[in-house]
């Protein structure tokens, strides 16, 4: 009976301990995936910031501008993508929308981002843009991969259409989690005008004038490393417009300028969601995985213990000596 006792449970450790490298190796890249229907809304503030008055032809403070951000996922464009590239992907539809402080129009800056699922890596593919112009991203924009690392990143910046490094400075603690900090910074560079500008101006009528959009900014990350998901993020945004005399009186005129930071209410619900999230990619790649290893070492040790105890030898009954009976003469 022990031995097959012993049998059942050497059967059982084999299954634990090749379960625990199937999960984190093999089951993880395939379960752990961006979904493709995803939806999200950010509002970030940048407080007495500067802002150029369209009206006034001069740049003025104000208590507030305000940026609203969504992320929807397309997922009709998405399958259609998967057919060609051979491997799930998610398609983002951007939108950046920025405010004054009376709630009007300043620009708006729409993205499409096409990335692998589940690392994150960026797809070319048809569609992808930024304001209406084609784009071919290098290194990933909104998020960090699953189980983020401690190096610098690739980064693209969409004002520019360009990738930079952002680099890592270190590990933090934010709202109870432990995040990884990162920072890039886009010197002056010149760049596009958006395709809608307040008072109806176009890019083409401001090209008339000689005027150049010039673009500086400090990007600053908290990231969650195992997620990948930014629990906060801030820029320090600059933006000028250059060759300006003719039409401002002066060379350069700066047409934004602030620190932008997340709403509050929008970091709570970021850093709740991103908490519930991190437990599932725990469960496969830590909790699971070492769990089953450890399930497994313990039946083998079981496993031998029965076995041992069912080789030993038997203690032999006790003999008992019977006395001869007395001879009389």
């Amino acid at each position: 009976m022990r031995r097959k006792a012993s049998l059942i449970l050497l059967a059982l450790a084999v299954f634990f301990a090749a379960l625990s490298p199937l999960l984190r190796w093999y089951a993880f890249p395939r379960l752990a995936k961006v979904p493709p229907s995803q939806y999200q809304e950010t509002v970030l503030e940048a407080k007495d910031a500067t802002l150029l008055d369209y009206k006034q032809f001069k740049s003025v403070t104000v208590p507030k501008v305000t940026i609203v951000q969504t992320l929807k996922g397309n997922v009709e464009e998405s399958r259609k993508i998967e057919k060609t590239a051979g491997k799930d992907v998610v398609v983002w539809d951007s939108l950046t929308y920025v405010l004054d402080d009376k709630g009007q129009f300043v620009s708006k800056n729409p993205e499409r981002y096409v990335f692998d699922a589940h690392s994150q890596a960026p797809v070319h593919a048809t569609g992808e843009m930024v304001d209406g112009d084609p784009v071919k991203r290098d290194g990933i924009e909104f998020k960090w991969p699953f189980l983020t690392e401690k190096r610098d990143y690739e980064y693209f910046d969409a004002q520019s259409r360009t990738s930079a490094p952002i680099h890592y400075k270190g590990t933090v603690a934010f709202h109870g989690l432990k995040v990884y900090y990162f920072e890039q910074t886009i010197p002056w560079t010149r760049v596009p005008f958006p395709k809608a500008m307040p008072l109806g101006v176009t890019p083409e009528v401001a090209k008339q004038t000689g005027l150049t959009r010039w673009y500086s900014t400090k990007r600053m990350f908290w990231v969650d490393p195992v997620t990948g998901g930014p629990v906060n993020g801030e820029e320090i945004h600059q933006e000028e417009l250059r060759n300006a005399t003719a039409l401002f009186g002066q060379d350069k005129i700066t047409a934004f300028s602030g620190h932008v930071k997340m709403r509050e209410d929008y970091v709570d619900h970021t850093v709740a969601l991103i908490k519930k999230n991190r437990t599932l990619i725990l469960l496969l790649t830590s909790y699971l995985p070492w769990g089953f290893l450890g399930l497994g070492t313990a039946l083998l040790a079981l496993s031998l213990w029965l076995e041992a105890r069912s080789r030993r030898p038997g203690t032999p009954a006790p003999t008992t000596r019977t006395e001869p009976e007395p001879v009389s003469a």
